[in-house]
């Protein structure tokens, strides 16, 4: 059996869109991710909606897509953008606990 995580991640991929999309950012940045209970299956699509303008945002609307944003696609597929979302959630309950 191959081990697939990457510095704790589910994935390489899900690893890398966290550092380079989401450093520095909290649950509080997103609407309704910081209340007393979000859900978090609600937060992760609205993580991925965000990388995704983010990273296409250069992209014209009406054309053909290119080689290089295909390959952008099929690695935002590998998210897991529900780790992502309860990483920040439990992070943002736990600096507001104190």
């Amino acid at each position: 059996m191959t081990d697939t995580t990457y510095n704790g991640w589910t994935n390489y991929e899900t690893w890398r869109v966290n550092l380079e999309v989401f450093d520095g950012m909290t649950a509080s940045d997103f609407d309704g991710a910081d209340n007393a209970e979000p859900d978090i299956y609600d937060f992760s699509m609205q993580l991925k909606d965000y990388a995704e303008e983010i990273i296409f945002q250069q992209v014209p609307i009406n054309q053909p897509s290119t080689l290089m944003e295909d390959y952008a696609r099929a690695f935002l597929q590998e998210v897991n953008w529900y780790q992502i979302a309860e990483h920040m959630v439990n992070d943002y309950i736990a600096e507001n606990q104190e």
